[in-house]
């Protein structure tokens, strides 16, 4: 028998267990769950067809959140991924001992507990908290919980809990970029930008693809510190899907929920699809 046909089966054993679960876990349910869209209640409901999500998409509610979140995530990750990739590039010129510090430093917020760093977000945006502490001395009295200033603290715990993450990423796709590249770019003279526009980006496309998918999904992930801090029902500027959902689980309202899921898991596979096609194109 063909050892590689041996090898590849054995492989194939080693991934069934996990894959399984992921079919009973994770795929079965979310079928199950498309399923619920379409009936009017979870037991014993009746076939409404696309009644569901007809409804759905005239919800005030739902509306507020979908407008909130796409103007979250095209707000967070443009921002994230400008200032970690340039964190990055400076990383990549540092040598020594100073480098892994520095890394660790940008690291640290992902093994931190989201929990335990809530009471840290209070204190710090609170009415008399450290920063308000700082503003009132000169002048300035914002209301960061409970206005539209709240946007601005979304930002900055979603730019602290990824921002290393992304690092990291671009620091890998700078280190597979052969030197060779900017070798002949600099005996032929050419300028940063250019050097950055037609070496550093082309080549880096494929990470900037894993970078933004993983950017969105986590996007939804800042979730836990926003209902930690400002509750199931925060000010408008910063309600978004999961409050929706989060909000509908508890009342219920099977059907409701499912219909949203469904329609947010459909359009990030449909982004990644296209992600994909971009890094083809480009590449």
């Amino acid at each position: 028998m063909n050892k590689k046909f041996v090898g590849t089966h054995k492989g194939f054993l080693f991934v069934l267990p996990g894959f399984l679960g992921f079919c009973v876990f994770y795929l079965w349910p979310f079928v199950i769950s498309i399923g619920f869209s379409f009936l009017s209640r979870p037991v014993g409901g009746e076939f409404v067809g696309l009644y569901n999500y007809i409804s759905l998409l005239q919800n005030p509610a739902y509306l507020l959140g979908l407008r909130n979140t796409i103007t979250f995530i095209g707000l967070s990750v443009p921002v994230n991924m400008v200032f970690s990739l340039w964190i990055a590039i400076l990383l990549g010129k540092i040598s020594g001992r100073l480098k892994p510090l520095f890394v660790l430093v940008f690291l640290l917020p992902l093994v931190i507990p989201s929990g335990s760093m809530v009471f840290f977000w209070q204190q710090f945006f609170g009415a008399n908290g450290i920063l308000n502490g700082f503003l009132y001395s000169a002048g300035f009295y914002p209301n960061w919980l409970n206005s539209e200033n709240a946007r601005f603290v979304l930002l900055t715990i979603f730019l602290w809990k990824n921002l290393g993450f992304n690092m990291v990423l671009f620091m890998s796709g700078l280190s597979n970029i052969p030197a060779d590249y900017y070798e002949a770019a600099a005996m032929d003279g050419a300028s940063r930008r250019a050097v950055f526009m037609k070496i550093t980006m082309p080549c880096l496309m494929p990470t900037t693809v894993i970078v933004v998918l993983m950017s969105v999904i986590n996007s939804f992930r800042v979730f836990r510190e926003v209902y930690l801090l400002m509750g199931s029902h925060p000010h408008e500027s910063v309600y978004m899907l999961q409050h929706f959902m989060n909000n509908n689980f508890f009342a219920l309202n099977y059907p409701r929920l499912t219909t949203a899921t469904t329609l947010l898991a459909f359009a990030m596979m449909l982004l990644a699809l296209g992600l994909l096609k971009l890094q083809k194109r480009v590449s």
